[in-house]
């Protein structure tokens, strides 16, 4: 079946929108082709020394390649693209901060078979998360064009709300899109690495955002060594980790702003007032709570 796409001027909440009611979204040519030039180039060295998959969930001719915000500064630029940032909050607008929870290249080599349809929210302990509670939001950048025969992500449109048995009578499509252009999709929504049956690797930036609350998938404050997060700007940093994650999450020491403290002038966190308005309704639950 044919997915639908949007063009690269979208308003973000056309596409969060779609995003929620059919669990993806697909934006074209959001990146233009110096930019992705760059990515390749910057990603390549870590590429050929990433391992393939020891098993046919992680495929056995394919490479997950992480820690980008350190080893390739062109991915800090698809990270905080304002389209996305902003269709990314505007899908997990339920909560009080969102944060990265991943960065990563999967590369299909030639022979790989397709992936086995699965909900990325089944990572958190496969918590049984309410239809209407989305967890995270994801991403996947073209770093090559994606098409039937190299492997492009298969996708169930609608299956995000539905039983795994309903969703097997559901049909699946391909995302299947030029270079530069990002695939959007749910946590809870069916979705696989298709197979590649061409004489190219399909290569895609997988980078996901999660709400603030929970653990993230990768470890930033490791993949990125403080020496190169103090060089990074703080919208970026934040959207790292480097900020609480609700009210009280992610403080440092004597409840200490973690920012702060990487840049070495440590300074108290925010209390629950300071959150604002908009933390209100969170603000009367805990003290009813209490």
């Amino acid at each position: 079946m044919e997915l639908n796409h949007f063009a690269p001027d979208a308003n973000p909440a056309d596409v969060a929108a779609h995003l929620r009611r059919f669990g993806y979204a697909i934006v074209d040519d959001l990146a233009n082709e110096a930019t992705m030039n760059r990515l390749d180039a910057e990603a390549r060295p870590f590429i050929d020394s990433s391992p393939v998959g020891d098993d046919p969930y992680d495929g056995r001719f394919t490479r997950r390649t992480g820690a980008l915000i350190a080893r390739c500064p062109t991915s800090r630029e698809l990270v905080m693209h304002a389209t996305v940032v902003d269709t990314v909050k505007s899908f997990l607008n339920h909560v009080s901060a969102v944060q990265l929870h991943l960065t990563q290249v999967i590369s299909i080599e030639p022979g790989e078979s397709a992936q086995k349809l699965h909900r990325d929210q089944m990572a958190f302990d496969l918590f049984p998360f309410p239809n209407d509670y989305h967890v995270q939001c994801n991403t996947m950048w073209a770093l090559t064009d994606f098409t039937v025969d190299n492997g492009s992500t298969q996708i169930v449109p609608g299956s995000s709300t539905v039983t795994e048995a309903a969703a097997a009578s559901m049909p699946a499509g391909q995302a299947t899109m030029r270079r530069g252009s990002v695939l959007f999709y749910d946590g809870k929504v069916l979705h696989g690495g298709g197979a590649n049956r061409s004489e190219d690797v399909r290569r895609g930036v997988n980078i996901t955002y999660a709400v603030g609350w929970v653990r993230q998938e990768e470890n930033q404050f490791l993949a990125c060594p403080p020496d190169i997060a103090r060089t990074l700007d703080d919208d970026m940093l934040k959207m790292m980790g480097y900020a609480e994650g609700a009210f009280a999450l992610g403080y440092v020491g004597d409840q200490l702003d973690p920012l702060s403290v990487l840049r070495g002038n440590p300074r108290r966190k925010d209390s629950i007032a300071e959150h604002g308005e908009s933390s209100s309704a969170h603000a009367d639950f805990a003290a009813d709570a209490l």
